[in-house]
């Protein structure tokens, strides 16, 4: 497929992104292709969308910034399953794989149709309270039960296509799709899990005993989440970084997978493991980059 309408999506209107975007601009406009933007760009007055409706206007949204904003880009493209491009302006970058020094030659690749897709498993998280109003939200990285507003510890149950699996106490508790299972998860201790696979992982946040680990689940099976009674203890849901609600003892809590996949393009050049070596600095001497940032 050649992308003949793009859309230009960001969160963080820094100078170092709005140069990016203004090179992108110029780059898709000399290859003929009509550019949208979200309303709250200030760079353009031009084919200016409300982000709710950007994914329908446009057969390809490329997303300027770190990871967060992939994400949220995401949100954006879930309903009408527009294909996703991301540019690194933030720090890891797992998501967003384009550097800006690289970004002329690979959109260009791109947009021509020369580039990778890769659809990307979500989760899909459904919170029924006792009055039957429920929450249903689809996420790309990860589920996390958390407490809120208190420093007291959860206590929850959790089982899986109704086997009961164990009763925590901690934090809260993380469930990651293979590709959130490199951000909240992986510095909570768990496991790195490739995209293709077809699973998910929970993992525990500061849990309360050290025999309470991490546990990679197939992902054709569902798990629930039961909140335990606690006296003065609050807990909360978000969805990759959004919160979505406070939760109760009373609500049931349901995670499988989602029907929906989140589709990335990456160019020609893209190699998932390249990204990892790069990211988590595998095969480098921590010594030698530490005694750089000391000199």
């Amino acid at each position: 497929m050649i992308f003949k309408r793009i859309g230009i999506v960001s969160r963080n209107h820094d100078t170092d992104t709005m140069e990016t975007i203004a090179l992108l601009k110029e780059c898709l406009e000399k290859e003929n292709r009509c550019v949208f933007f979200t309303k709250n760009n200030p760079l353009s007055t031009e084919n200016k969308v409300s982000e709710d409706s950007i994914a329908a206007a446009v057969d390809l949204i490329i997303a300027v910034g770190g990871d967060g904003t992939i994400l949220h880009a995401a949100n954006l493209a879930q309903s009408q399953d527009t294909p996703l491009l991301g540019i690194n302006r933030g720090k890891l970058g797992f998501l967003a794989d384009i550097l800006p020094n690289e970004m002329l030659t690979d959109i260009t690749e791109v947009i021509n149709g020369n580039y990778t897709t890769e659809p990307r498993m979500m989760l899909e998280a459904t919170t029924i309270r006792p009055d039957g109003k429920k929450f249903l939200n689809l996420a790309l990285n990860d589920v996390v039960i958390q407490r809120s507003g208190t420093g007291r510890m959860l206590d929850f149950n959790t089982s899986i296509a109704n086997q009961f699996i164990n009763s925590h106490s901690g934090d809260g508790l993380i469930i990651a799709t293979p590709t959130g299972s490199t951000a909240y998860s992986l510095s909570c201790g768990g496991p790195i899990i490739e995209p293709t696979l077809d699973s998910y992982v929970m993992v525990p946040i500061c849990p309360h005993t050290l025999s309470d680990r991490p546990l990679v689940l197939p992902a054709d099976k569902a798990i629930e989440i039961q909140l335990n009674q606690k006296i003065n203890s609050k807990a909360e849901i978000t969805i990759d970084g959004r919160k979505i609600c406070e939760i109760t003892p009373k609500d049931t809590i349901t995670i499988a997978k989602a029907a929906k996949k989140t589709l990335l393009i990456h160019p020609p050049s893209y190699d998932y493991y390249e990204v990892l070596r790069s990211k988590l600095h595998w095969g480098q001497d921590n010594r030698i980059r530490t005694n750089k940032k000391t000199q």
